[in-house]
């Protein structure tokens, strides 16, 4: 397990393994059962979520009940409701397991502790940062310039792994689509 966590920050930034012992002992390694909350809306965010294995779903949940999918996590991806993780608030999103999950978290403190003893950390989260913010707004611009086809489309080809892991009720909820809207678009 710690060796896809090295791997993954190395891709980024040069770690030797004695640095890299330093850095995971800032991280706590925890696993999920399939349909567990890692967060609760409501509750307070302590950690951010690097997985391992596994499968995440971020939820909000509208005043109508209805379930908007913000983001999947799987493999290799950073997730948590990080409104509610940096600013130190209650969640306004859940975090829930689609499967079952493996993941290193870390809390805030340790976070901006590891950012300010070791520069190239604060390097690695600003680049994960970055991207994240760049597939955010490109989600955010398929909504407002895209069809539902063409947005199904998208994610087919950005991420075929969603289509063989996910639910079909649940990547309908991810294209704001109803489900029989998606049977449609994918025959």
């Amino acid at each position: 397990m710690q060796e896809k966590l090295k791997e993954h920050i190395t891709k980024l930034v040069p770690f030797s393994n004695e640095e890299f012992g330093i850095l995971l002992s800032h991280f706590e390694y925890k696993k999920y059962k399939k349909n567990d909350f890692i967060i609760k809306e409501g509750k307070d965010v302590n950690n951010c979520y690097y997985v391992i294995s596994g499968l995440l779903k971020l939820v909000f949940n509208d005043a109508n009940g209805k379930q908007h999918i913000v983001s999947f996590a799987m493999e290799d991806w950073w997730e948590s409701d990080f409104f509610a993780y940096f600013n130190q608030t209650k969640a306004k999103m859940s975090l829930q397991c689609i499967e079952d999950t493996e993941v290193y978290s870390i809390s805030l403190k340790n976070y901006n502790k590891l950012s300010l003893e070791m520069p190239k950390m604060e390097r690695f989260f600003l680049k994960k940062s970055h991207s994240g913010h760049i597939a955010s707004q490109n989600r955010i611009l398929s909504f407002l310039t895209s069809n539902a086809k063409e947005r199904y489309l998208q994610l087919l080809q950005q991420q075929p792994l969603l289509f063989q892991r996910v639910p079909k009720t649940l990547l309908a909820a991810y294209l704001g689509v109803s489900r029989e809207t998606l049977s449609r678009l994918s025959s």
